[in-house]
Order: C-alpha cells, then structure tokens, then sequence
C-alpha cells in the first residue's frame, strides 16, 4: 500500500498565518504529545506513519516544497506540481511519480487523503482498512465516507445501497440545502471524506485516457497544459462501480478559523492577555509586540507580519475574498533552512531576518541587482563567498556585492538580519550555483 497525501492549495481561509507560500497545512496551532507546537501536515503525517504501514509520498505545489522539508525532514517524499491544477491532475502526476520514479507496481494499492481532517488514530486505522478491499475486493475504486453527525450544507454526499460497514455506491451528491441534507441522512448518507482508494494501474489507465503522456517526466513538463478539474468530476462521478467504508468516530475539516478555534488547544498564543470579561475568544500572535484583549465575546483575533484579522466568530469564514484582494507581498515564510521574515520595506532597500537551523544552508547563488549586508545577531556559521570560507559569528558584518555568488551554514542555530539594497529588488533576482560543502 502507498498513501499520497494532497498538501496543496493556498489555504487563504486562515489569513494572515497563511498565504501562497504557509498554507493552512503549516501553521503550527495543534499539540503533540510532547506538549509541544505542531502543525496540520506533521500532526496528519505522524498519524499516518503510526497506523499505516505504508510510505508516504507528498502531493504539493513547488512553492511549499521548502516548508514540507522544514517540517518533516529532508527525506520526505515529495511529487512537485509546476503549478496549481487541482485535484486529479494532482493526483495523476503522483500516481505517474509511483510508478515510473518509485517503481511501484500497478497491483498495488494506492489510497489518496487530504491533509486537513482533525480526527484521531481511529480514522486512519480505517484508511489503513481500505487496502483489503480494494486487493481483494471487486470495486474499482474504494472510499471513505464519514458518518454525518448533522445535516451540514458544507459537504458533498455519498448515497450508498445500505447501512453496512462497506456498501455499494448508488450515487453523489453535492454540497446541498439544509432540507435536502436531512433527505440524504435518512438514506443512510454519507459526507465525502476525500479519501480514495484503488489500485495504481487502475489510475494510470484513466490518466492515460485522459491525458497523452509516457512517463511522470512527460506528464510533469506537460502539467501547465492540463485541464484544471477535481477528481471527482474526471473520474468517481463516471466511475460505475464504487464501494464506500464507514468511519464513524469524530472527524472535523479545521479549514477556517471557527473550525480551528474549536480544536485548539489554548484560547491563546503568543504574547497575549485577556480580561476575565473575555470569552468564547481565540487571540493568535505571532508578533514581537503584546496583544490585550477587553471584554471580547465570540472574536478571532490573528496578528502576523502579513496583517492582523479581527472578527466574530460568525464572520471569519468569508475572510477568503478579502484576503485575496489585498495581492500583498509574502512577508513571512517557511524554508527547508529555516524561515525568513521581511521587517522593513523601503524603495531601495528591503530588510529581513533570517533563521538558520543547525547543520543547514542556503543555495550558493547570486544576485544581478542587488547588494546586500549580512549582520550576524547570534550563533555561528561558515560563509563562502566567492570560493573564499570564512566562520562567522554574532557581531560579525558581511557586505556582498551584486554579482557574487554566496551561502552560509549554520554550525549552531544562526539569526541573520540581512539588508538588500538596489534600485530592483525582486525574489526572481536570484541565480543558483553548484556547490559541494
């Protein structure tokens, strides 16, 4: 069994700790039994990797590959999608990645999940069920189905024949009225969870009917041409012969922040204080200055480097149209080094920090357009500049010149405020280098 974990989309629903680059999945709000942070992608990867025995290979846009790196490890699989185009072609380009990089064989089973399900180890016990039945069962694609707990407007159906444990599929409904969902319940329905299962030739097979492709290396360089459309409408709605397994424990989608405000686990975060006149409230701060809340009833409060949300509960979920109109610049994100925070922008210069861990570095590139000025404010590192290494260590300045190729690494954790100065200043103003260290 191979399990591909969906970890795409921008996640703007969580404005302002999430943007194109920290998606929702990345946001560390959620507590591991260390007592410690932890994001959507670890708590979901970490569930699958106890209950499943099967390797993960993560489905994601290029532009999180660095966060999903920062966070799971070096080592994590990864199927990078050029762009965004939804689902299915998602889900092709991963099965295609299987196949012909891994070397996975078209008998196996392969059961597709989302990354943002809040539920507990019994849900993925469950997951780990469908494997049975797609080898040996006779439905050409297996899903999960979760039981409804009220009659949600949010969720697409799925109508089965019975009331068993694994049933037949009849058919799919979408995201309907109140009214109508309660139709549905008495038909024993059941929300679609998002999970997928069958066997990879199966999915190849419809991609190949789909798509004119060879290989994954094909595919990839031909991903941007593709159509954008869900798998749901490219392959379940035309698939006549599905099987649906119940899961009847807890299950939450903590897309927004009312849902996420349910799961967290403190009222608080960050650097924040609320009066005894406070409740029902959520105040996340991330940064460097105190927040104090007064008299806040039903409120979401978020502050970030990319902007501050105050809301009722009642109205946080119509955050992404907002969000999306603001077209501001990332200021905050995650890298498989560490993460990079913008702290000043002016016309000819633009100021960051950056966060080194141990043992890591950066590309060995250059800049065309730019100077810039490292300030070391603590731990220490090794820079090579132009072939010429040299340590480092809090106190120490580095000025390096447009044009001259440059990494650091850190041998302890290392905070760098560095100051880009040029008339041009842009994230495309980078041209990498080959280097061994």
């Amino acid at each position: 069994m191979n399990i591909i974990l969906l970890s795409g989309g921008s996640g703007k629903r969580l404005w302002p700790l999430s943007n194109d680059i920290r998606s929702k999945q990345f946001i560390k709000l959620f507590k591991n039994e260390n007592n410690e942070y932890e994001s959507m992608v670890q708590r979901v990867y970490g569930q699958i990797s106890r209950n499943i025995n099967a390797p993960v290979t993560i489905a994601t846009s290029k532009s999180q590959v660095s966060a999903i790196k920062n966070q799971l490890g070096e080592k994590v699989s990864v199927c990078i999608e050029p762009c965004r185009r939804d689902t299915f072609p998602a889900i092709a380009l991963a099965s295609a990645y299987l196949k012909y990089e891994l070397g996975v064989s078209e008998d196996e089973c392969v059961c597709v999940c989302p990354v943002d399900p809040y539920v507990d180890d019994s849900y993925y016990k469950t997951v780990g069920s469908l494997e049975k039945y797609v080898i040996n069962g006779s439905a050409n694609l297996v899903l999960m189905g979760i039981e409804p707990t009220y009659p949600s407007e949010k969720y697409g159906y799925i109508i089965p024949n019975d009331s068993k444990e694994i049933s037949k599929v009849l058919e799919f409904k979408e995201k309907p009225s109140k009214t109508v969902a309660e139709e549905y319940i008495a038909k024993n329905a059941l929300w679609n969870a998002g999970v997928f299962g069958f066997k990879l030739g199966y999915l190849l097979e419809k991609a190949h009917n789909i798509i004119e492709f060879t290989d994954y290396r094909d595919l990839y360089q031909k991903y941007d041409k593709l159509e954008k459309i869900s798998f749901d409408y490219a392959v379940v709605e035309k698939e006549k012969n599905i099987q649906v397994v119940r899961y009847n424990g807890d299950w939450r989608d903590v897309g927004t922040w009312t849902m996420m405000s349910e799961v967290m686990p403190e009222q608080t975060k960050g650097n924040v204080k609320l009066d005894e006149f406070s409740t029902n409230t959520n105040v996340i701060n991330e940064l460097d200055i105190p927040i104090i809340g007064m008299g806040l009833k039903n409120m979401v409060v978020v502050a970030s480097s990319d902007g501050i949300l105050v809301s009722t509960k009642d109205r946080c979920d119509n955050i992404k149209p907002y969000a999306e109109s603001l077209g501001e610049a990332v200021k905050i994100a995650e890298k498989s080094w560490g993460t990079y925070q913008v702290i000043d922008i002016q016309l000819t210069s633009l100021t960051v920090k950056i966060s080194l861990k141990e043992g890591h570095f950066m590309s060995y590139h250059h800049h065309e357009f730019r100077d810039e000025v490292w300030n070391f404010v603590s731990g220490k590192g090794v820079i090579i500049v132009d072939g010429i290494k040299r340590e480092v260590s809090a106190g120490d300045v580095v000025r390096i010149s447009a044009g001259c190729n440059h990494t650091v690494k850190a041998i302890t954790d290392i905070s760098i405020i560095e100051v880009q100065i040029g008339e041009n200043i842009s994230v495309s103003d980078k041209i990498k280098q080959e280097i061994d260290f």
